[in-house]
């Protein structure tokens, strides 16, 4: 299995940038595509990107299209959420997840992700 842990979130003013980082340990990361969700208070969680094992397969939910970039740096076994224009309604907890189906690249369901992390709170003040 693979152990997830989550850096990078904060508080930021509205507009501004935020990097979140997801260092894995355990088995070979490179096996793993990878998501970012989030879940903001009363909310379910939802997808914001998702890259495959490789890196060159990357999903974005719509509403982070332009703003969020997904990567991947399987030599550090890291992966990266570049969040800018960052909005107050970006305010959530923050996690990253592995999915163990190298033939699955990307997907945006929940429910395929084998780990989590344990989540990194990012606030978005106005």
């Amino acid at each position: 299995q693979v152990q997830l842990v989550e850096s990078g979130g904060g508080l930021v003013q509205a507009g501004g940038s935020l990097r979140l980082s997801c260092a894995a340990s355990g088995r070979a990361f490179s096996n793993y595509n990878m998501g970012w969700f989030r879940q903001a208070p009363g909310k379910e969680r939802e997808i914001l990107a998702a890259i495959n094992w490789s890196g060159s397969i990357k999903n974005y939910a719509d509403f982070v299209k332009g703003r969020f970039t997904i990567s991947r740096d399987n030599a550090e076994n890291t992966v990266y959420l570049q969040m800018n224009s960052l909005k107050p309604e970006d305010t959530a907890v923050y996690y990253c997840a592995a999915d163990g189906d190298r033939l699955r690249p990307a997907t945006p369901f929940l429910q395929e992700y084998d780990y989590w992390g344990q989540g990194t709170q990012v606030t978005v003040s106005s």
